[in-house]
């Protein structure tokens, strides 16, 4: 007996299991474990500087420190998520095991000297890096081999969460958008949540964000304002990408790599100090927290997206993706006071809608949002996430993401 996993039919025999089970157990394992690492030291990285407020005048030096690592070590895991998209389209090389390390210091020395930077992708590439070394010793093919990578992406974006069907789904989703190729996702389920579990083993907990109001019933009027929202939260999710491609542009001109994070890095600090405040700098959990509770302020969605969007064109590293539920979760905070939908429900419309129209992963999302928030509020979520992807602009923020329907939709109207 026989079933198809590529080109070519595996037998389905004793061994073919056994490596994969063997692979998702170590993978979901160990990556589940390094992330809970990583979490506990972010906390500590932010809870030092938070307390510490002198150490941001030291961003600047971090970059260089930053950049000096990745120039000697890191080439081309500098290249961060968009090399493990890469390596799935067109595979060449295995990705270099560095880029775990380095991802976990660069990310950490980020965050604890003040840049405006998230988690997800260093989990994502810590996960990628790890899942694609099983090629030493096992002999997976070239299908085989994306697998490998699907399940590393969705072993580090499930543990560093806590959301492994939203994990897994991402995992596959992220790597190629539109496509129905979802061979590989009962490895990513299972690993999802072995990894999941085993940060859970080690005592990290992970935010929640509860809505506090009910939820408003399905009328006409609600679906209508549901879509509105959601086209409002592409627009700010396309604002993400053009001002992330705008600065890198910028920081091109600078010839030096070492000397881009250091002049970012002085642009930071001065930002910081003329702000008078630091809750636009590190993941800004708490200013989530806030935003389901109060109205957010007009300029808090636009002060986060521009602080992250320079701290990672000037090379910093971390992520864009807790960065944007700050964004989202703000930016419909605010939209209560014009858009009469609950406050709550459109901080979490917004949480997760700009995160689907940023990464081009709308299913993603839909799940994750019902992992976060429920199933009472699905739909006007889903709507959202939905309406948010199709408005975002025809890419994303990863740049390596290669076809899809939305692609296709554009093309077809000229944009």
């Amino acid at each position: 007996m026989a079933f198809k996993i590529s080109d070519q039919p595996i037998q389905i025999n004793f061994h073919f299991f056994f490596k994969w089970f063997i692979a998702c157990c170590a993978i979901g394992f160990i990556v589940g474990s390094i992330c809970a690492f990583f979490l506990f030291s972010l906390n500590w990285v932010t809870s030092y500087r938070e307390t510490h407020s002198w150490i941001i005048y030291g961003l600047p030096l971090a970059g260089l420190i930053i950049a000096l690592c990745y120039q000697r070590w890191g080439n081309p895991s500098s290249k961060g998520n968009n090399l493990l998209i890469e390596e799935y389209l067109h595979p060449q090389r295995r990705i270099p095991l560095v880029m775990a390390p380095l991802v976990l210091f660069g990310t950490l020395i980020t965050h604890l000297f003040g840049g405006s930077a998230g988690r997800e992708g260093t989990a994502v590439q810590i996960g990628g890096a790890i899942s694609d070394q099983l090629n030493r010793w096992f002999n997976f093919d070239k299908t085989e081999r994306r697998i490998l990578i699907s399940i590393g992406i969705t072993a580090g974006f499930a543990a560093v969460f806590g959301t492994p069907l939203a994990g897994t789904i991402f995992g596959l989703e992220v790597l190629l958008i539109g496509k129905k190729r979802y061979f590989g996702i009962l490895p990513c389920l299972i690993t999802a949540y072995i990894a999941n579990l085993s940060c859970q083993l080690w005592d990290i907990p992970h935010t929640h964000y509860p809505i506090h109001e009910s939820i408003p019933i399905l009328s006409l009027t609600n679906i209508g304002l549901s879509l509105i929202a959601g086209i409002l939260f592409g627009a700010v999710a396309w604002l993400f990408t053009f001002t992330g491609d705008f600065f890198s542009v910028q920081f091109k001109k600078i010839k030096s790599p070492l000397l881009r994070p250091v002049i970012g890095g002085i642009i930071i600090v001065i930002t910081v100090v003329l702000l008078k405040s630091t809750k636009y700098i590190g993941l800004g959990i708490p200013m989530i927290q806030e935003a389901f509770n109060t109205p957010s302020d007009n300029y808090d969605f636009l002060l986060k997206l521009v602080l992250t969007t320079f701290t990672l064109s000037a090379g910093f590293k971390g992520g864009e993706v807790t960065p944007l539920f700050f964004i989202g979760a703000t930016f419909g905070s605010a939209l209560s006071t014009i858009i009469p939908l609950p406050l709550g429900l459109l901080a979490a419309m917004g949480f997760v809608a700009v995160f689907s129209g940023a990464t081009n992963t709308p299913l993603a999302c839909i799940i994750m949002g019902c992992e976060l928030f429920g199933f009472q509020p699905i739909v006007f979520i889903a709507i959202a996430c939905i309406a948010a992807y199709l408005f975002s602009g025809k890419k994303g923020i990863y740049i390596a993401q290669k076809g899809g329907i939305k692609e296709k939709l554009y093309r077809k109207l000229n944009l």
